[in-house]
């Protein structure tokens, strides 16, 4: 039961950093906000390692390295589709898709995937379609380039939950600081590449600071589950951070869906729980 509580409370963290992401890539560079945030997170990191030190394994690093670099690649979508469509549609379309990847990754493993994880993945697909699309004969009102953007972050998610689930417990919070630590050099590296400058206005960077702090304290909170619970049933779990995503632009933002979109938020709740039994 601890794991899950956990889990729970690292979705509810991740959902809301992901707003704060959201808005802030509305008047800065997706790129630019996702390394500031990271940034301002160091501190917390530091704490949380005196903390919680652990004895990691040169393993433990690697995966946390590696994970950090999937997710880095997975926020700067995020934000860049949280941007410039409906935070309330595109947040669980990263969700369910963050969900299904460590299902498919089972089909080729020892952990092979129950016929309920199975069937949560085929609603996962028929609620992506329902999300995206509107009234009048079907027509989308989300971009698919926007649809795209969320699908491909919810990929690199779900790769993100699986490669840092495979850290040991006994590696205390060193596997966090390994994930930030190559997310910031992989946007570093995004930023001088593209050309953009970091630098945020003061508004922007409150935005920021917020979804820093609560995505390196969802990293550990997911972690910590991870390391005592089943990750299938974690990542699932953890995976429903839309909640307070969808929650939080319907009552900031006075977002509003159509029917047909919100019968595909159904069946992404039932994706969800299907994934996680």
């Amino acid at each position: 039961m601890f794991p899950i509580l956990l889990a729970a409370v690292s979705a509810v963290a991740f959902g809301t950093a992901d707003f704060s992401g959201g808005k802030a890539s509305r008047r800065a560079d997706p790129i630019a906000v996702t390394v500031i945030s990271q940034l301002l997170s160091v501190p917390l990191l530091v704490a949380l390692v005196l903390v919680v030190p652990g004895s990691p394994k040169v393993a433990d690093i690697a995966w946390g390295l590696l994970a950090g670099t999937a997710g880095a690649g997975g926020v700067v979508l995020l934000y860049r589709a949280l941007a410039g469509g409906m935070m309330a549609v595109v947040a669980p379309v990263t969700a369910i898709t963050a969900a299904v990847v460590p299902i498919v990754a089972g089909l080729f493993t020892a952990t092979f995937p129950g016929a309920p994880a199975l069937t949560g993945a085929g609603l996962a697909v028929v609620a992506i379609a329902l999300v995206s699309l509107g009234e009048g004969g079907g027509r989308p009102t989300i971009p698919v380039r926007l649809v795209g953007l969320a699908l491909a972050a919810g990929a690199l998610f779900g790769v993100f939950f699986t490669l840092l689930g495979q850290a040991s417990e006994s590696a205390g919070m060193w596997p966090v600081a390994a994930v930030r630590a190559s997310s910031i050099a992989f946007g570093l590296l995004l930023a001088a590449g593209t050309g953009v400058r970091l630098r945020l206005g003061r508004r922007v960077l409150g935005w920021a600071a917020v979804a820093g702090l609560l995505d390196s304290a969802a990293n550990a909170l997911f972690l910590a589950a991870a390391a005592r619970g089943h990750l299938s049933i974690v990542a699932a779990i953890a995976a429903l951070y839309p909640a307070s995503t969808v929650l939080l632009a319907l009552a900031v933002d006075r977002e509003r869906l159509r029917p047909v979109q919100v019968a595909g938020l159904g069946f992404a709740a039932g994706a969800l729980v299907l994934a996680s039994i």
